[in-house]
């Protein structure tokens, strides 16, 4: 049954039956123009000559140079662009950080309440009532107040295994678009299959979602440029087809937005840069005295709590926890000088950078531009928890974009990925354990303040050139969404 006819269950709801639906004022009666944020990640001036679609929105449109924060990374970037403001106020510091009052650290948390500040759906309702948003794999999207939600979200089972699976709200939309597109391909999303499946998924999703509830903005996350531009460097053949087969995929979308007068725009959270030096921050903390372990079952985990100085690693970027002040000048003195890194940020320099936030580490590690932080804090790969050869985003204390890897080293790793896929199959519990733990195969990565526009975000949109100065700051997106829907 089609959700937007009257008779279907998951239609919007109507006036109750015999009594006349509420007359709209003037002001709701002109309804915003509707838009499509298309969020594609790593889209950089370069990439753009080889996504032909995009191009050609930009060239009848118009197109800036986006700024971005530091972090540079994914979570920290979507909240500001949603807020209008800097992690130093959203609160959002990084992917992850070190919890001080769970004593643990956590990564890709889903909850909305994380992020402070007015989001911009907040300031979009309150300048017309009713306003309404569906978000599309978006972080933070659980428990926010959007109409529609669709995330990544596998489940858990009792017995341990993991499947594939994404939330929504309303809770119908689940099976609607299970039914119509197959399963959220998770495997698809993130790990060494990371590929195009998953962003067609969503665009799928988003172009359902548009036909039956045209939502009056709508949220589109496409995540396939952040795989191969990590894998092999943005300048990459495999890289430069991973844009082209992106924008193809994308067309019949951006043909759905034209068709139903939807304004277009289409931004990123950062650019991916060549890199090729992995910077073992806390395994030098630990060689200083400085970072502490547990070992069970000869496997050794990090223990932050008694840790006297621990970094959660974030592509580019680290945050360095230091328990007491007066370890401060020691965890300095074990990273001053550390090859690959060229900043390390104390109190002035976070707040230059508008990362003064509770949450962030007393020090904030930057890698210099061909450089980037591992989680690693084993010294022998032999006392490497298990979970380090899976991916397993929610254990490791750090972001491992070795993830997107299988082992070239393991002359049976295939034959180990079939016999636990067919364990799946079959309902049986079953490791991965496929990851390798050398990081030198990654060749891109993020998190810094690009150097120059050419390696940085942009922003596209569809309307004529006056919507867009010369440069957009990441602050300013929210403010700029909100006047494209005629609201500000």
């Amino acid at each position: 049954m089609d959700p937007a006819d009257p008779a279907s269950p998951t239609a919007p709801p109507t006036a109750p039956r015999g009594r006349p639906a509420p007359r709209p004022d003037a002001t709701a009666q002109r309804r915003p123009t509707p838009l499509l944020v298309l969020d594609v990640v790593g889209l950089t001036p370069r990439l753009l000559d080889h996504m032909p679609h995009l191009k050609r929105l930009a060239q009848s449109g118009c197109h800036a140079p986006l700024g971005t924060v530091l972090p540079a990374v994914t979570c920290a970037a979507q909240s500001t662009f949603l807020t209008g403001t800097h992690p130093s106020e959203h609160g959002i510091v990084g992917n992850g950080w070190y919890f001080r009052d769970l004593g643990d650290v956590l990564l890709w948390r889903q909850h909305n309440g994380l992020v402070a500040g007015d989001k911009l759906w907040d300031a979009a309702r309150r300048a017309h009532p009713g306003y309404t948003v569906a978000n599309i794999c978006w972080w933070y999207a659980m428990g926010a107040d959007t109409d529609f939600t669709v995330t990544p979200r596998p489940i858990y089972y009792s017995d341990g295994r993991k499947e594939p699976d994404c939330y929504t709200r309303p809770p119908a939309l689940h099976d609607e678009l299970t039914g119509r597109l197959g399963t959220f391909p998770l495997f698809h999303f993130w790990g060494p299959g990371a590929d195009l499946v998953s962003s067609r998924w969503i665009i799928d999703a988003t172009r359902h979602i548009i036909r039956t509830r045209h939502p009056d903005l709508a949220l589109c996350y496409l995540p396939h440029l952040d795989y191969d531009l990590q894998r092999f460097g943005p300048d990459d053949p495999r890289s430069l087809k991973a844009a082209a087969d992106l924008d193809a995929a994308m067309a019949p979308l951006l043909d759905d937005a034209r068709s139903e007068g939807r304004t277009v725009v289409a931004l990123s959270e950062y650019g991916i840069t060549r890199v090729s030096r992995p910077v073992d921050i806390n395994r030098a903390l630990r060689q200083a005295g400085l970072l502490e372990v547990h070992t069970q079952d000869g496997m050794e985990y990090l223990d932050p709590m008694a840790s006297r100085a621990f970094a959660v690693a974030d592509h580019q970027i680290a945050h360095v926890y230091v328990r007491r002040p007066e370890d401060l000048d020691a965890t300095r003195a074990a990273l001053d000088g550390l090859p690959g890194i060229e900043q390390l940020l104390d109190d002035e320099g976070k707040k230059a950078h508008h990362l003064d936030h509770p949450r962030s580490g007393e020090l904030v590690a930057v890698a210099e531009p061909d450089a980037w932080f591992t989680y690693y804090y084993w010294l022998d790969d032999a006392r490497a928890p298990d979970f380090a050869r899976l991916v397993e985003i929610h254990r490791k204390p750090g972001y491992d974009p070795v993830e997107l890897f299988m082992d070239p080293l393991d002359p049976y790793v295939k034959v180990k990925a079939a016999t636990a896929l067919a364990r799946k199959k079959l309902g049986m519990r079953y490791r991965m354990a496929v990851v390798p733990l050398d990081p030198s195969p990654i060749r891109g990565s993020h998190g810094r303040i690009p150097a120059s526009d050419a390696d940085g975000p942009l922003l596209i949109c569809s309307t004529p050139p006056r919507a867009v100065g010369d440069r957009v700051a990441a602050t300013d997106v929210k403010s700029l969404l909100l006047q494209l829907a005629g609201l500000g």
